[in-house]
């Protein structure tokens, strides 16, 4: 565990096109992308073989829009990075979103200099910031990381 974490300002977005989510077909991790000047989105799983393209046009309350959203927010897959955790959710988009949420979740000083915008840390739910789940998350993320 490391005693100091430096928020480097960044957001949800920045993690969001290349998405680990678990193959419709064999249940294994696959890897959902999404190029948004091409307004395409792919599911693709290297253990099966799984290929599926769509376009990013979505609908959202009645708008259709070509959305910029997560990449495995165009297919009905699960996160591979998530659990329960308690009463909550815990999920990370990829394997650096995870790593950068361990960096966080353990480090015992936390810095926020210069920020420029909400950050992806300041929208985190309350229990990711809480000194008494700091073990437990740590363990969750372990478990994720060997899934």
């Amino acid at each position: 565990m490391q005693n100091r974490f430096q928020d480097q300002n960044l957001r949800l977005k920045d993690f969001q096109e290349e998405v680990a989510v678990t193959c419709p077909r064999c249940e294994k991790k696959a890897q959902a992308s999404v190029n948004f000047e091409e307004k395409k989105a792919k599911l693709a799983c290297i253990h099966c073989g799984f290929y599926e393209s769509k376009s990013t046009l979505l609908t959202h309350l009645g708008f259709a829009a070509h959305y910029q959203t997560s990449a495995n927010s165009y297919f009905d897959v699960a996160l591979w990075y998530a659990a329960s955790f308690k009463n909550d959710y815990f999920f990370a988009y990829n394997e650096a979103h995870l790593l950068y949420l361990e960096q966080y979740i353990g480090a015992k000083l936390r810095e926020h200099k210069d920020r420029s915008h909400f950050t992806l840390l300041e929208k985190l739910p309350k229990f990711y910031h809480e000194a008494k789940n700091r073990e437990a998350l740590l363990k969750l993320i372990e478990k994720l990381k060997k899934k």
